[in-house]
């Protein structure tokens, strides 16, 4: 099984992508170096395969298609960038400084994976499943990340810029230090999460944050409405310039939370 340098070397020289080498992948372009009665009798052969009523026929050839997996690996400086149907081909590995920009990795599943200053940035992670991973300074601006589920995941350092989190799931894990400006929250539920050094600002729609650990939590410029916060203590959450809707208002202030700062909407 070639490593990912070698991997690169071949896709350069054969002048395809990565994705080439996926199981997923059916080439239908020519050889360039075949000579033109080579090409006639590889079309014919082709041809050939197929019956009358469009079929293929019992005999015909078809290539084996290569089942990659880079599960269990150690990547450090690879560029991933435009991948697709990855699912589960990078779990229980170890990744450093790899790229994945504009990469396609819906329905992705990670499972005890570290990742570590690698960058998502604008790539498609709808409906992923995360599941005791740890990432630490990562790039995840404008992904992608409706309803994808981190489950015993810990979150730390990263930058979340212009994120669509909606639908997403963070349950037994964490989320701190992270920059999350201009994210997108709707539906977003923190189930028994640890919470930290974070600022929500904007919407914050149909939210549920429940048994929660909060440690310096500010909410600025946030408009809370249909949020759901279930906890014997809110004290590690602040406001400035806050809003928030009577149901919102109602649960913060049964949870102690400190609401200076926090006025409510008028309906």
């Amino acid at each position: 099984m070639p490593d990912i340098t070698t991997f690169n070397r071949i896709a350069e020289i054969l002048g395809v992508d990565l994705n080439y080498f996926s199981d997923n992948f059916q080439s239908t372009v020519a050889d360039p170096n075949l000579s033109q009665s080579a090409k006639s009798e590889n079309l014919h052969d082709q041809s050939k395969s197929v019956n009358s009523s469009g079929h293929e026929d019992s005999g015909s050839i078809s290539k084996k298609k290569l089942n990659w997996n880079m599960s269990g690996g150690n990547w450090v400086d690879a560029d991933f960038s435009g991948l697709k149907d990855l699912n589960e081909k990078f779990s229980s590995s170890n990744m450093q400084r790899c790229k994945f920009i504009g990469s396609d990795l819906s329905g992705l599943l990670l499972k005890n994976n570290n990742v570590e200053g690698c960058d998502f940035s604008e790539s498609n992670l709808i409906g992923s499943s995360i599941q005791r991973t740890y990432f630490v300074k990562d790039h995840f601006n404008d992904c992608k990340l409706n309803d994808a589920e981190f489950t015993s995941s810990y979150i730390s350092g990263c930058d979340l810029t212009s994120a669509d989190l909606t639908g997403v799931t963070f349950q037994s894990g964490g989320l701190e230090k992270s920059i999350i400006a201009n994210a997108k929250w709707n539906r977003t539920s923190f189930k028994e999460t640890y919470l930290a050094d974070l600022v929500f600002e904007g919407n914050i729609e149909d939210c549920y944050f429940d048994n929660c650990a909060f440690k310096r939590i500010t909410f600025q410029n946030a408009v809370l409405t249909n949020t759901f916060f279930k906890n014997e203590s809110l004290k590690g959450i602040r406001f400035i310039d806050s809003k928030a809707d009577r149901m919102t208002y109602e649960f913060l202030k049964n949870g102690k939370a400190d609401l200076k700062g926090l006025t409510l909407l008028v309906e």
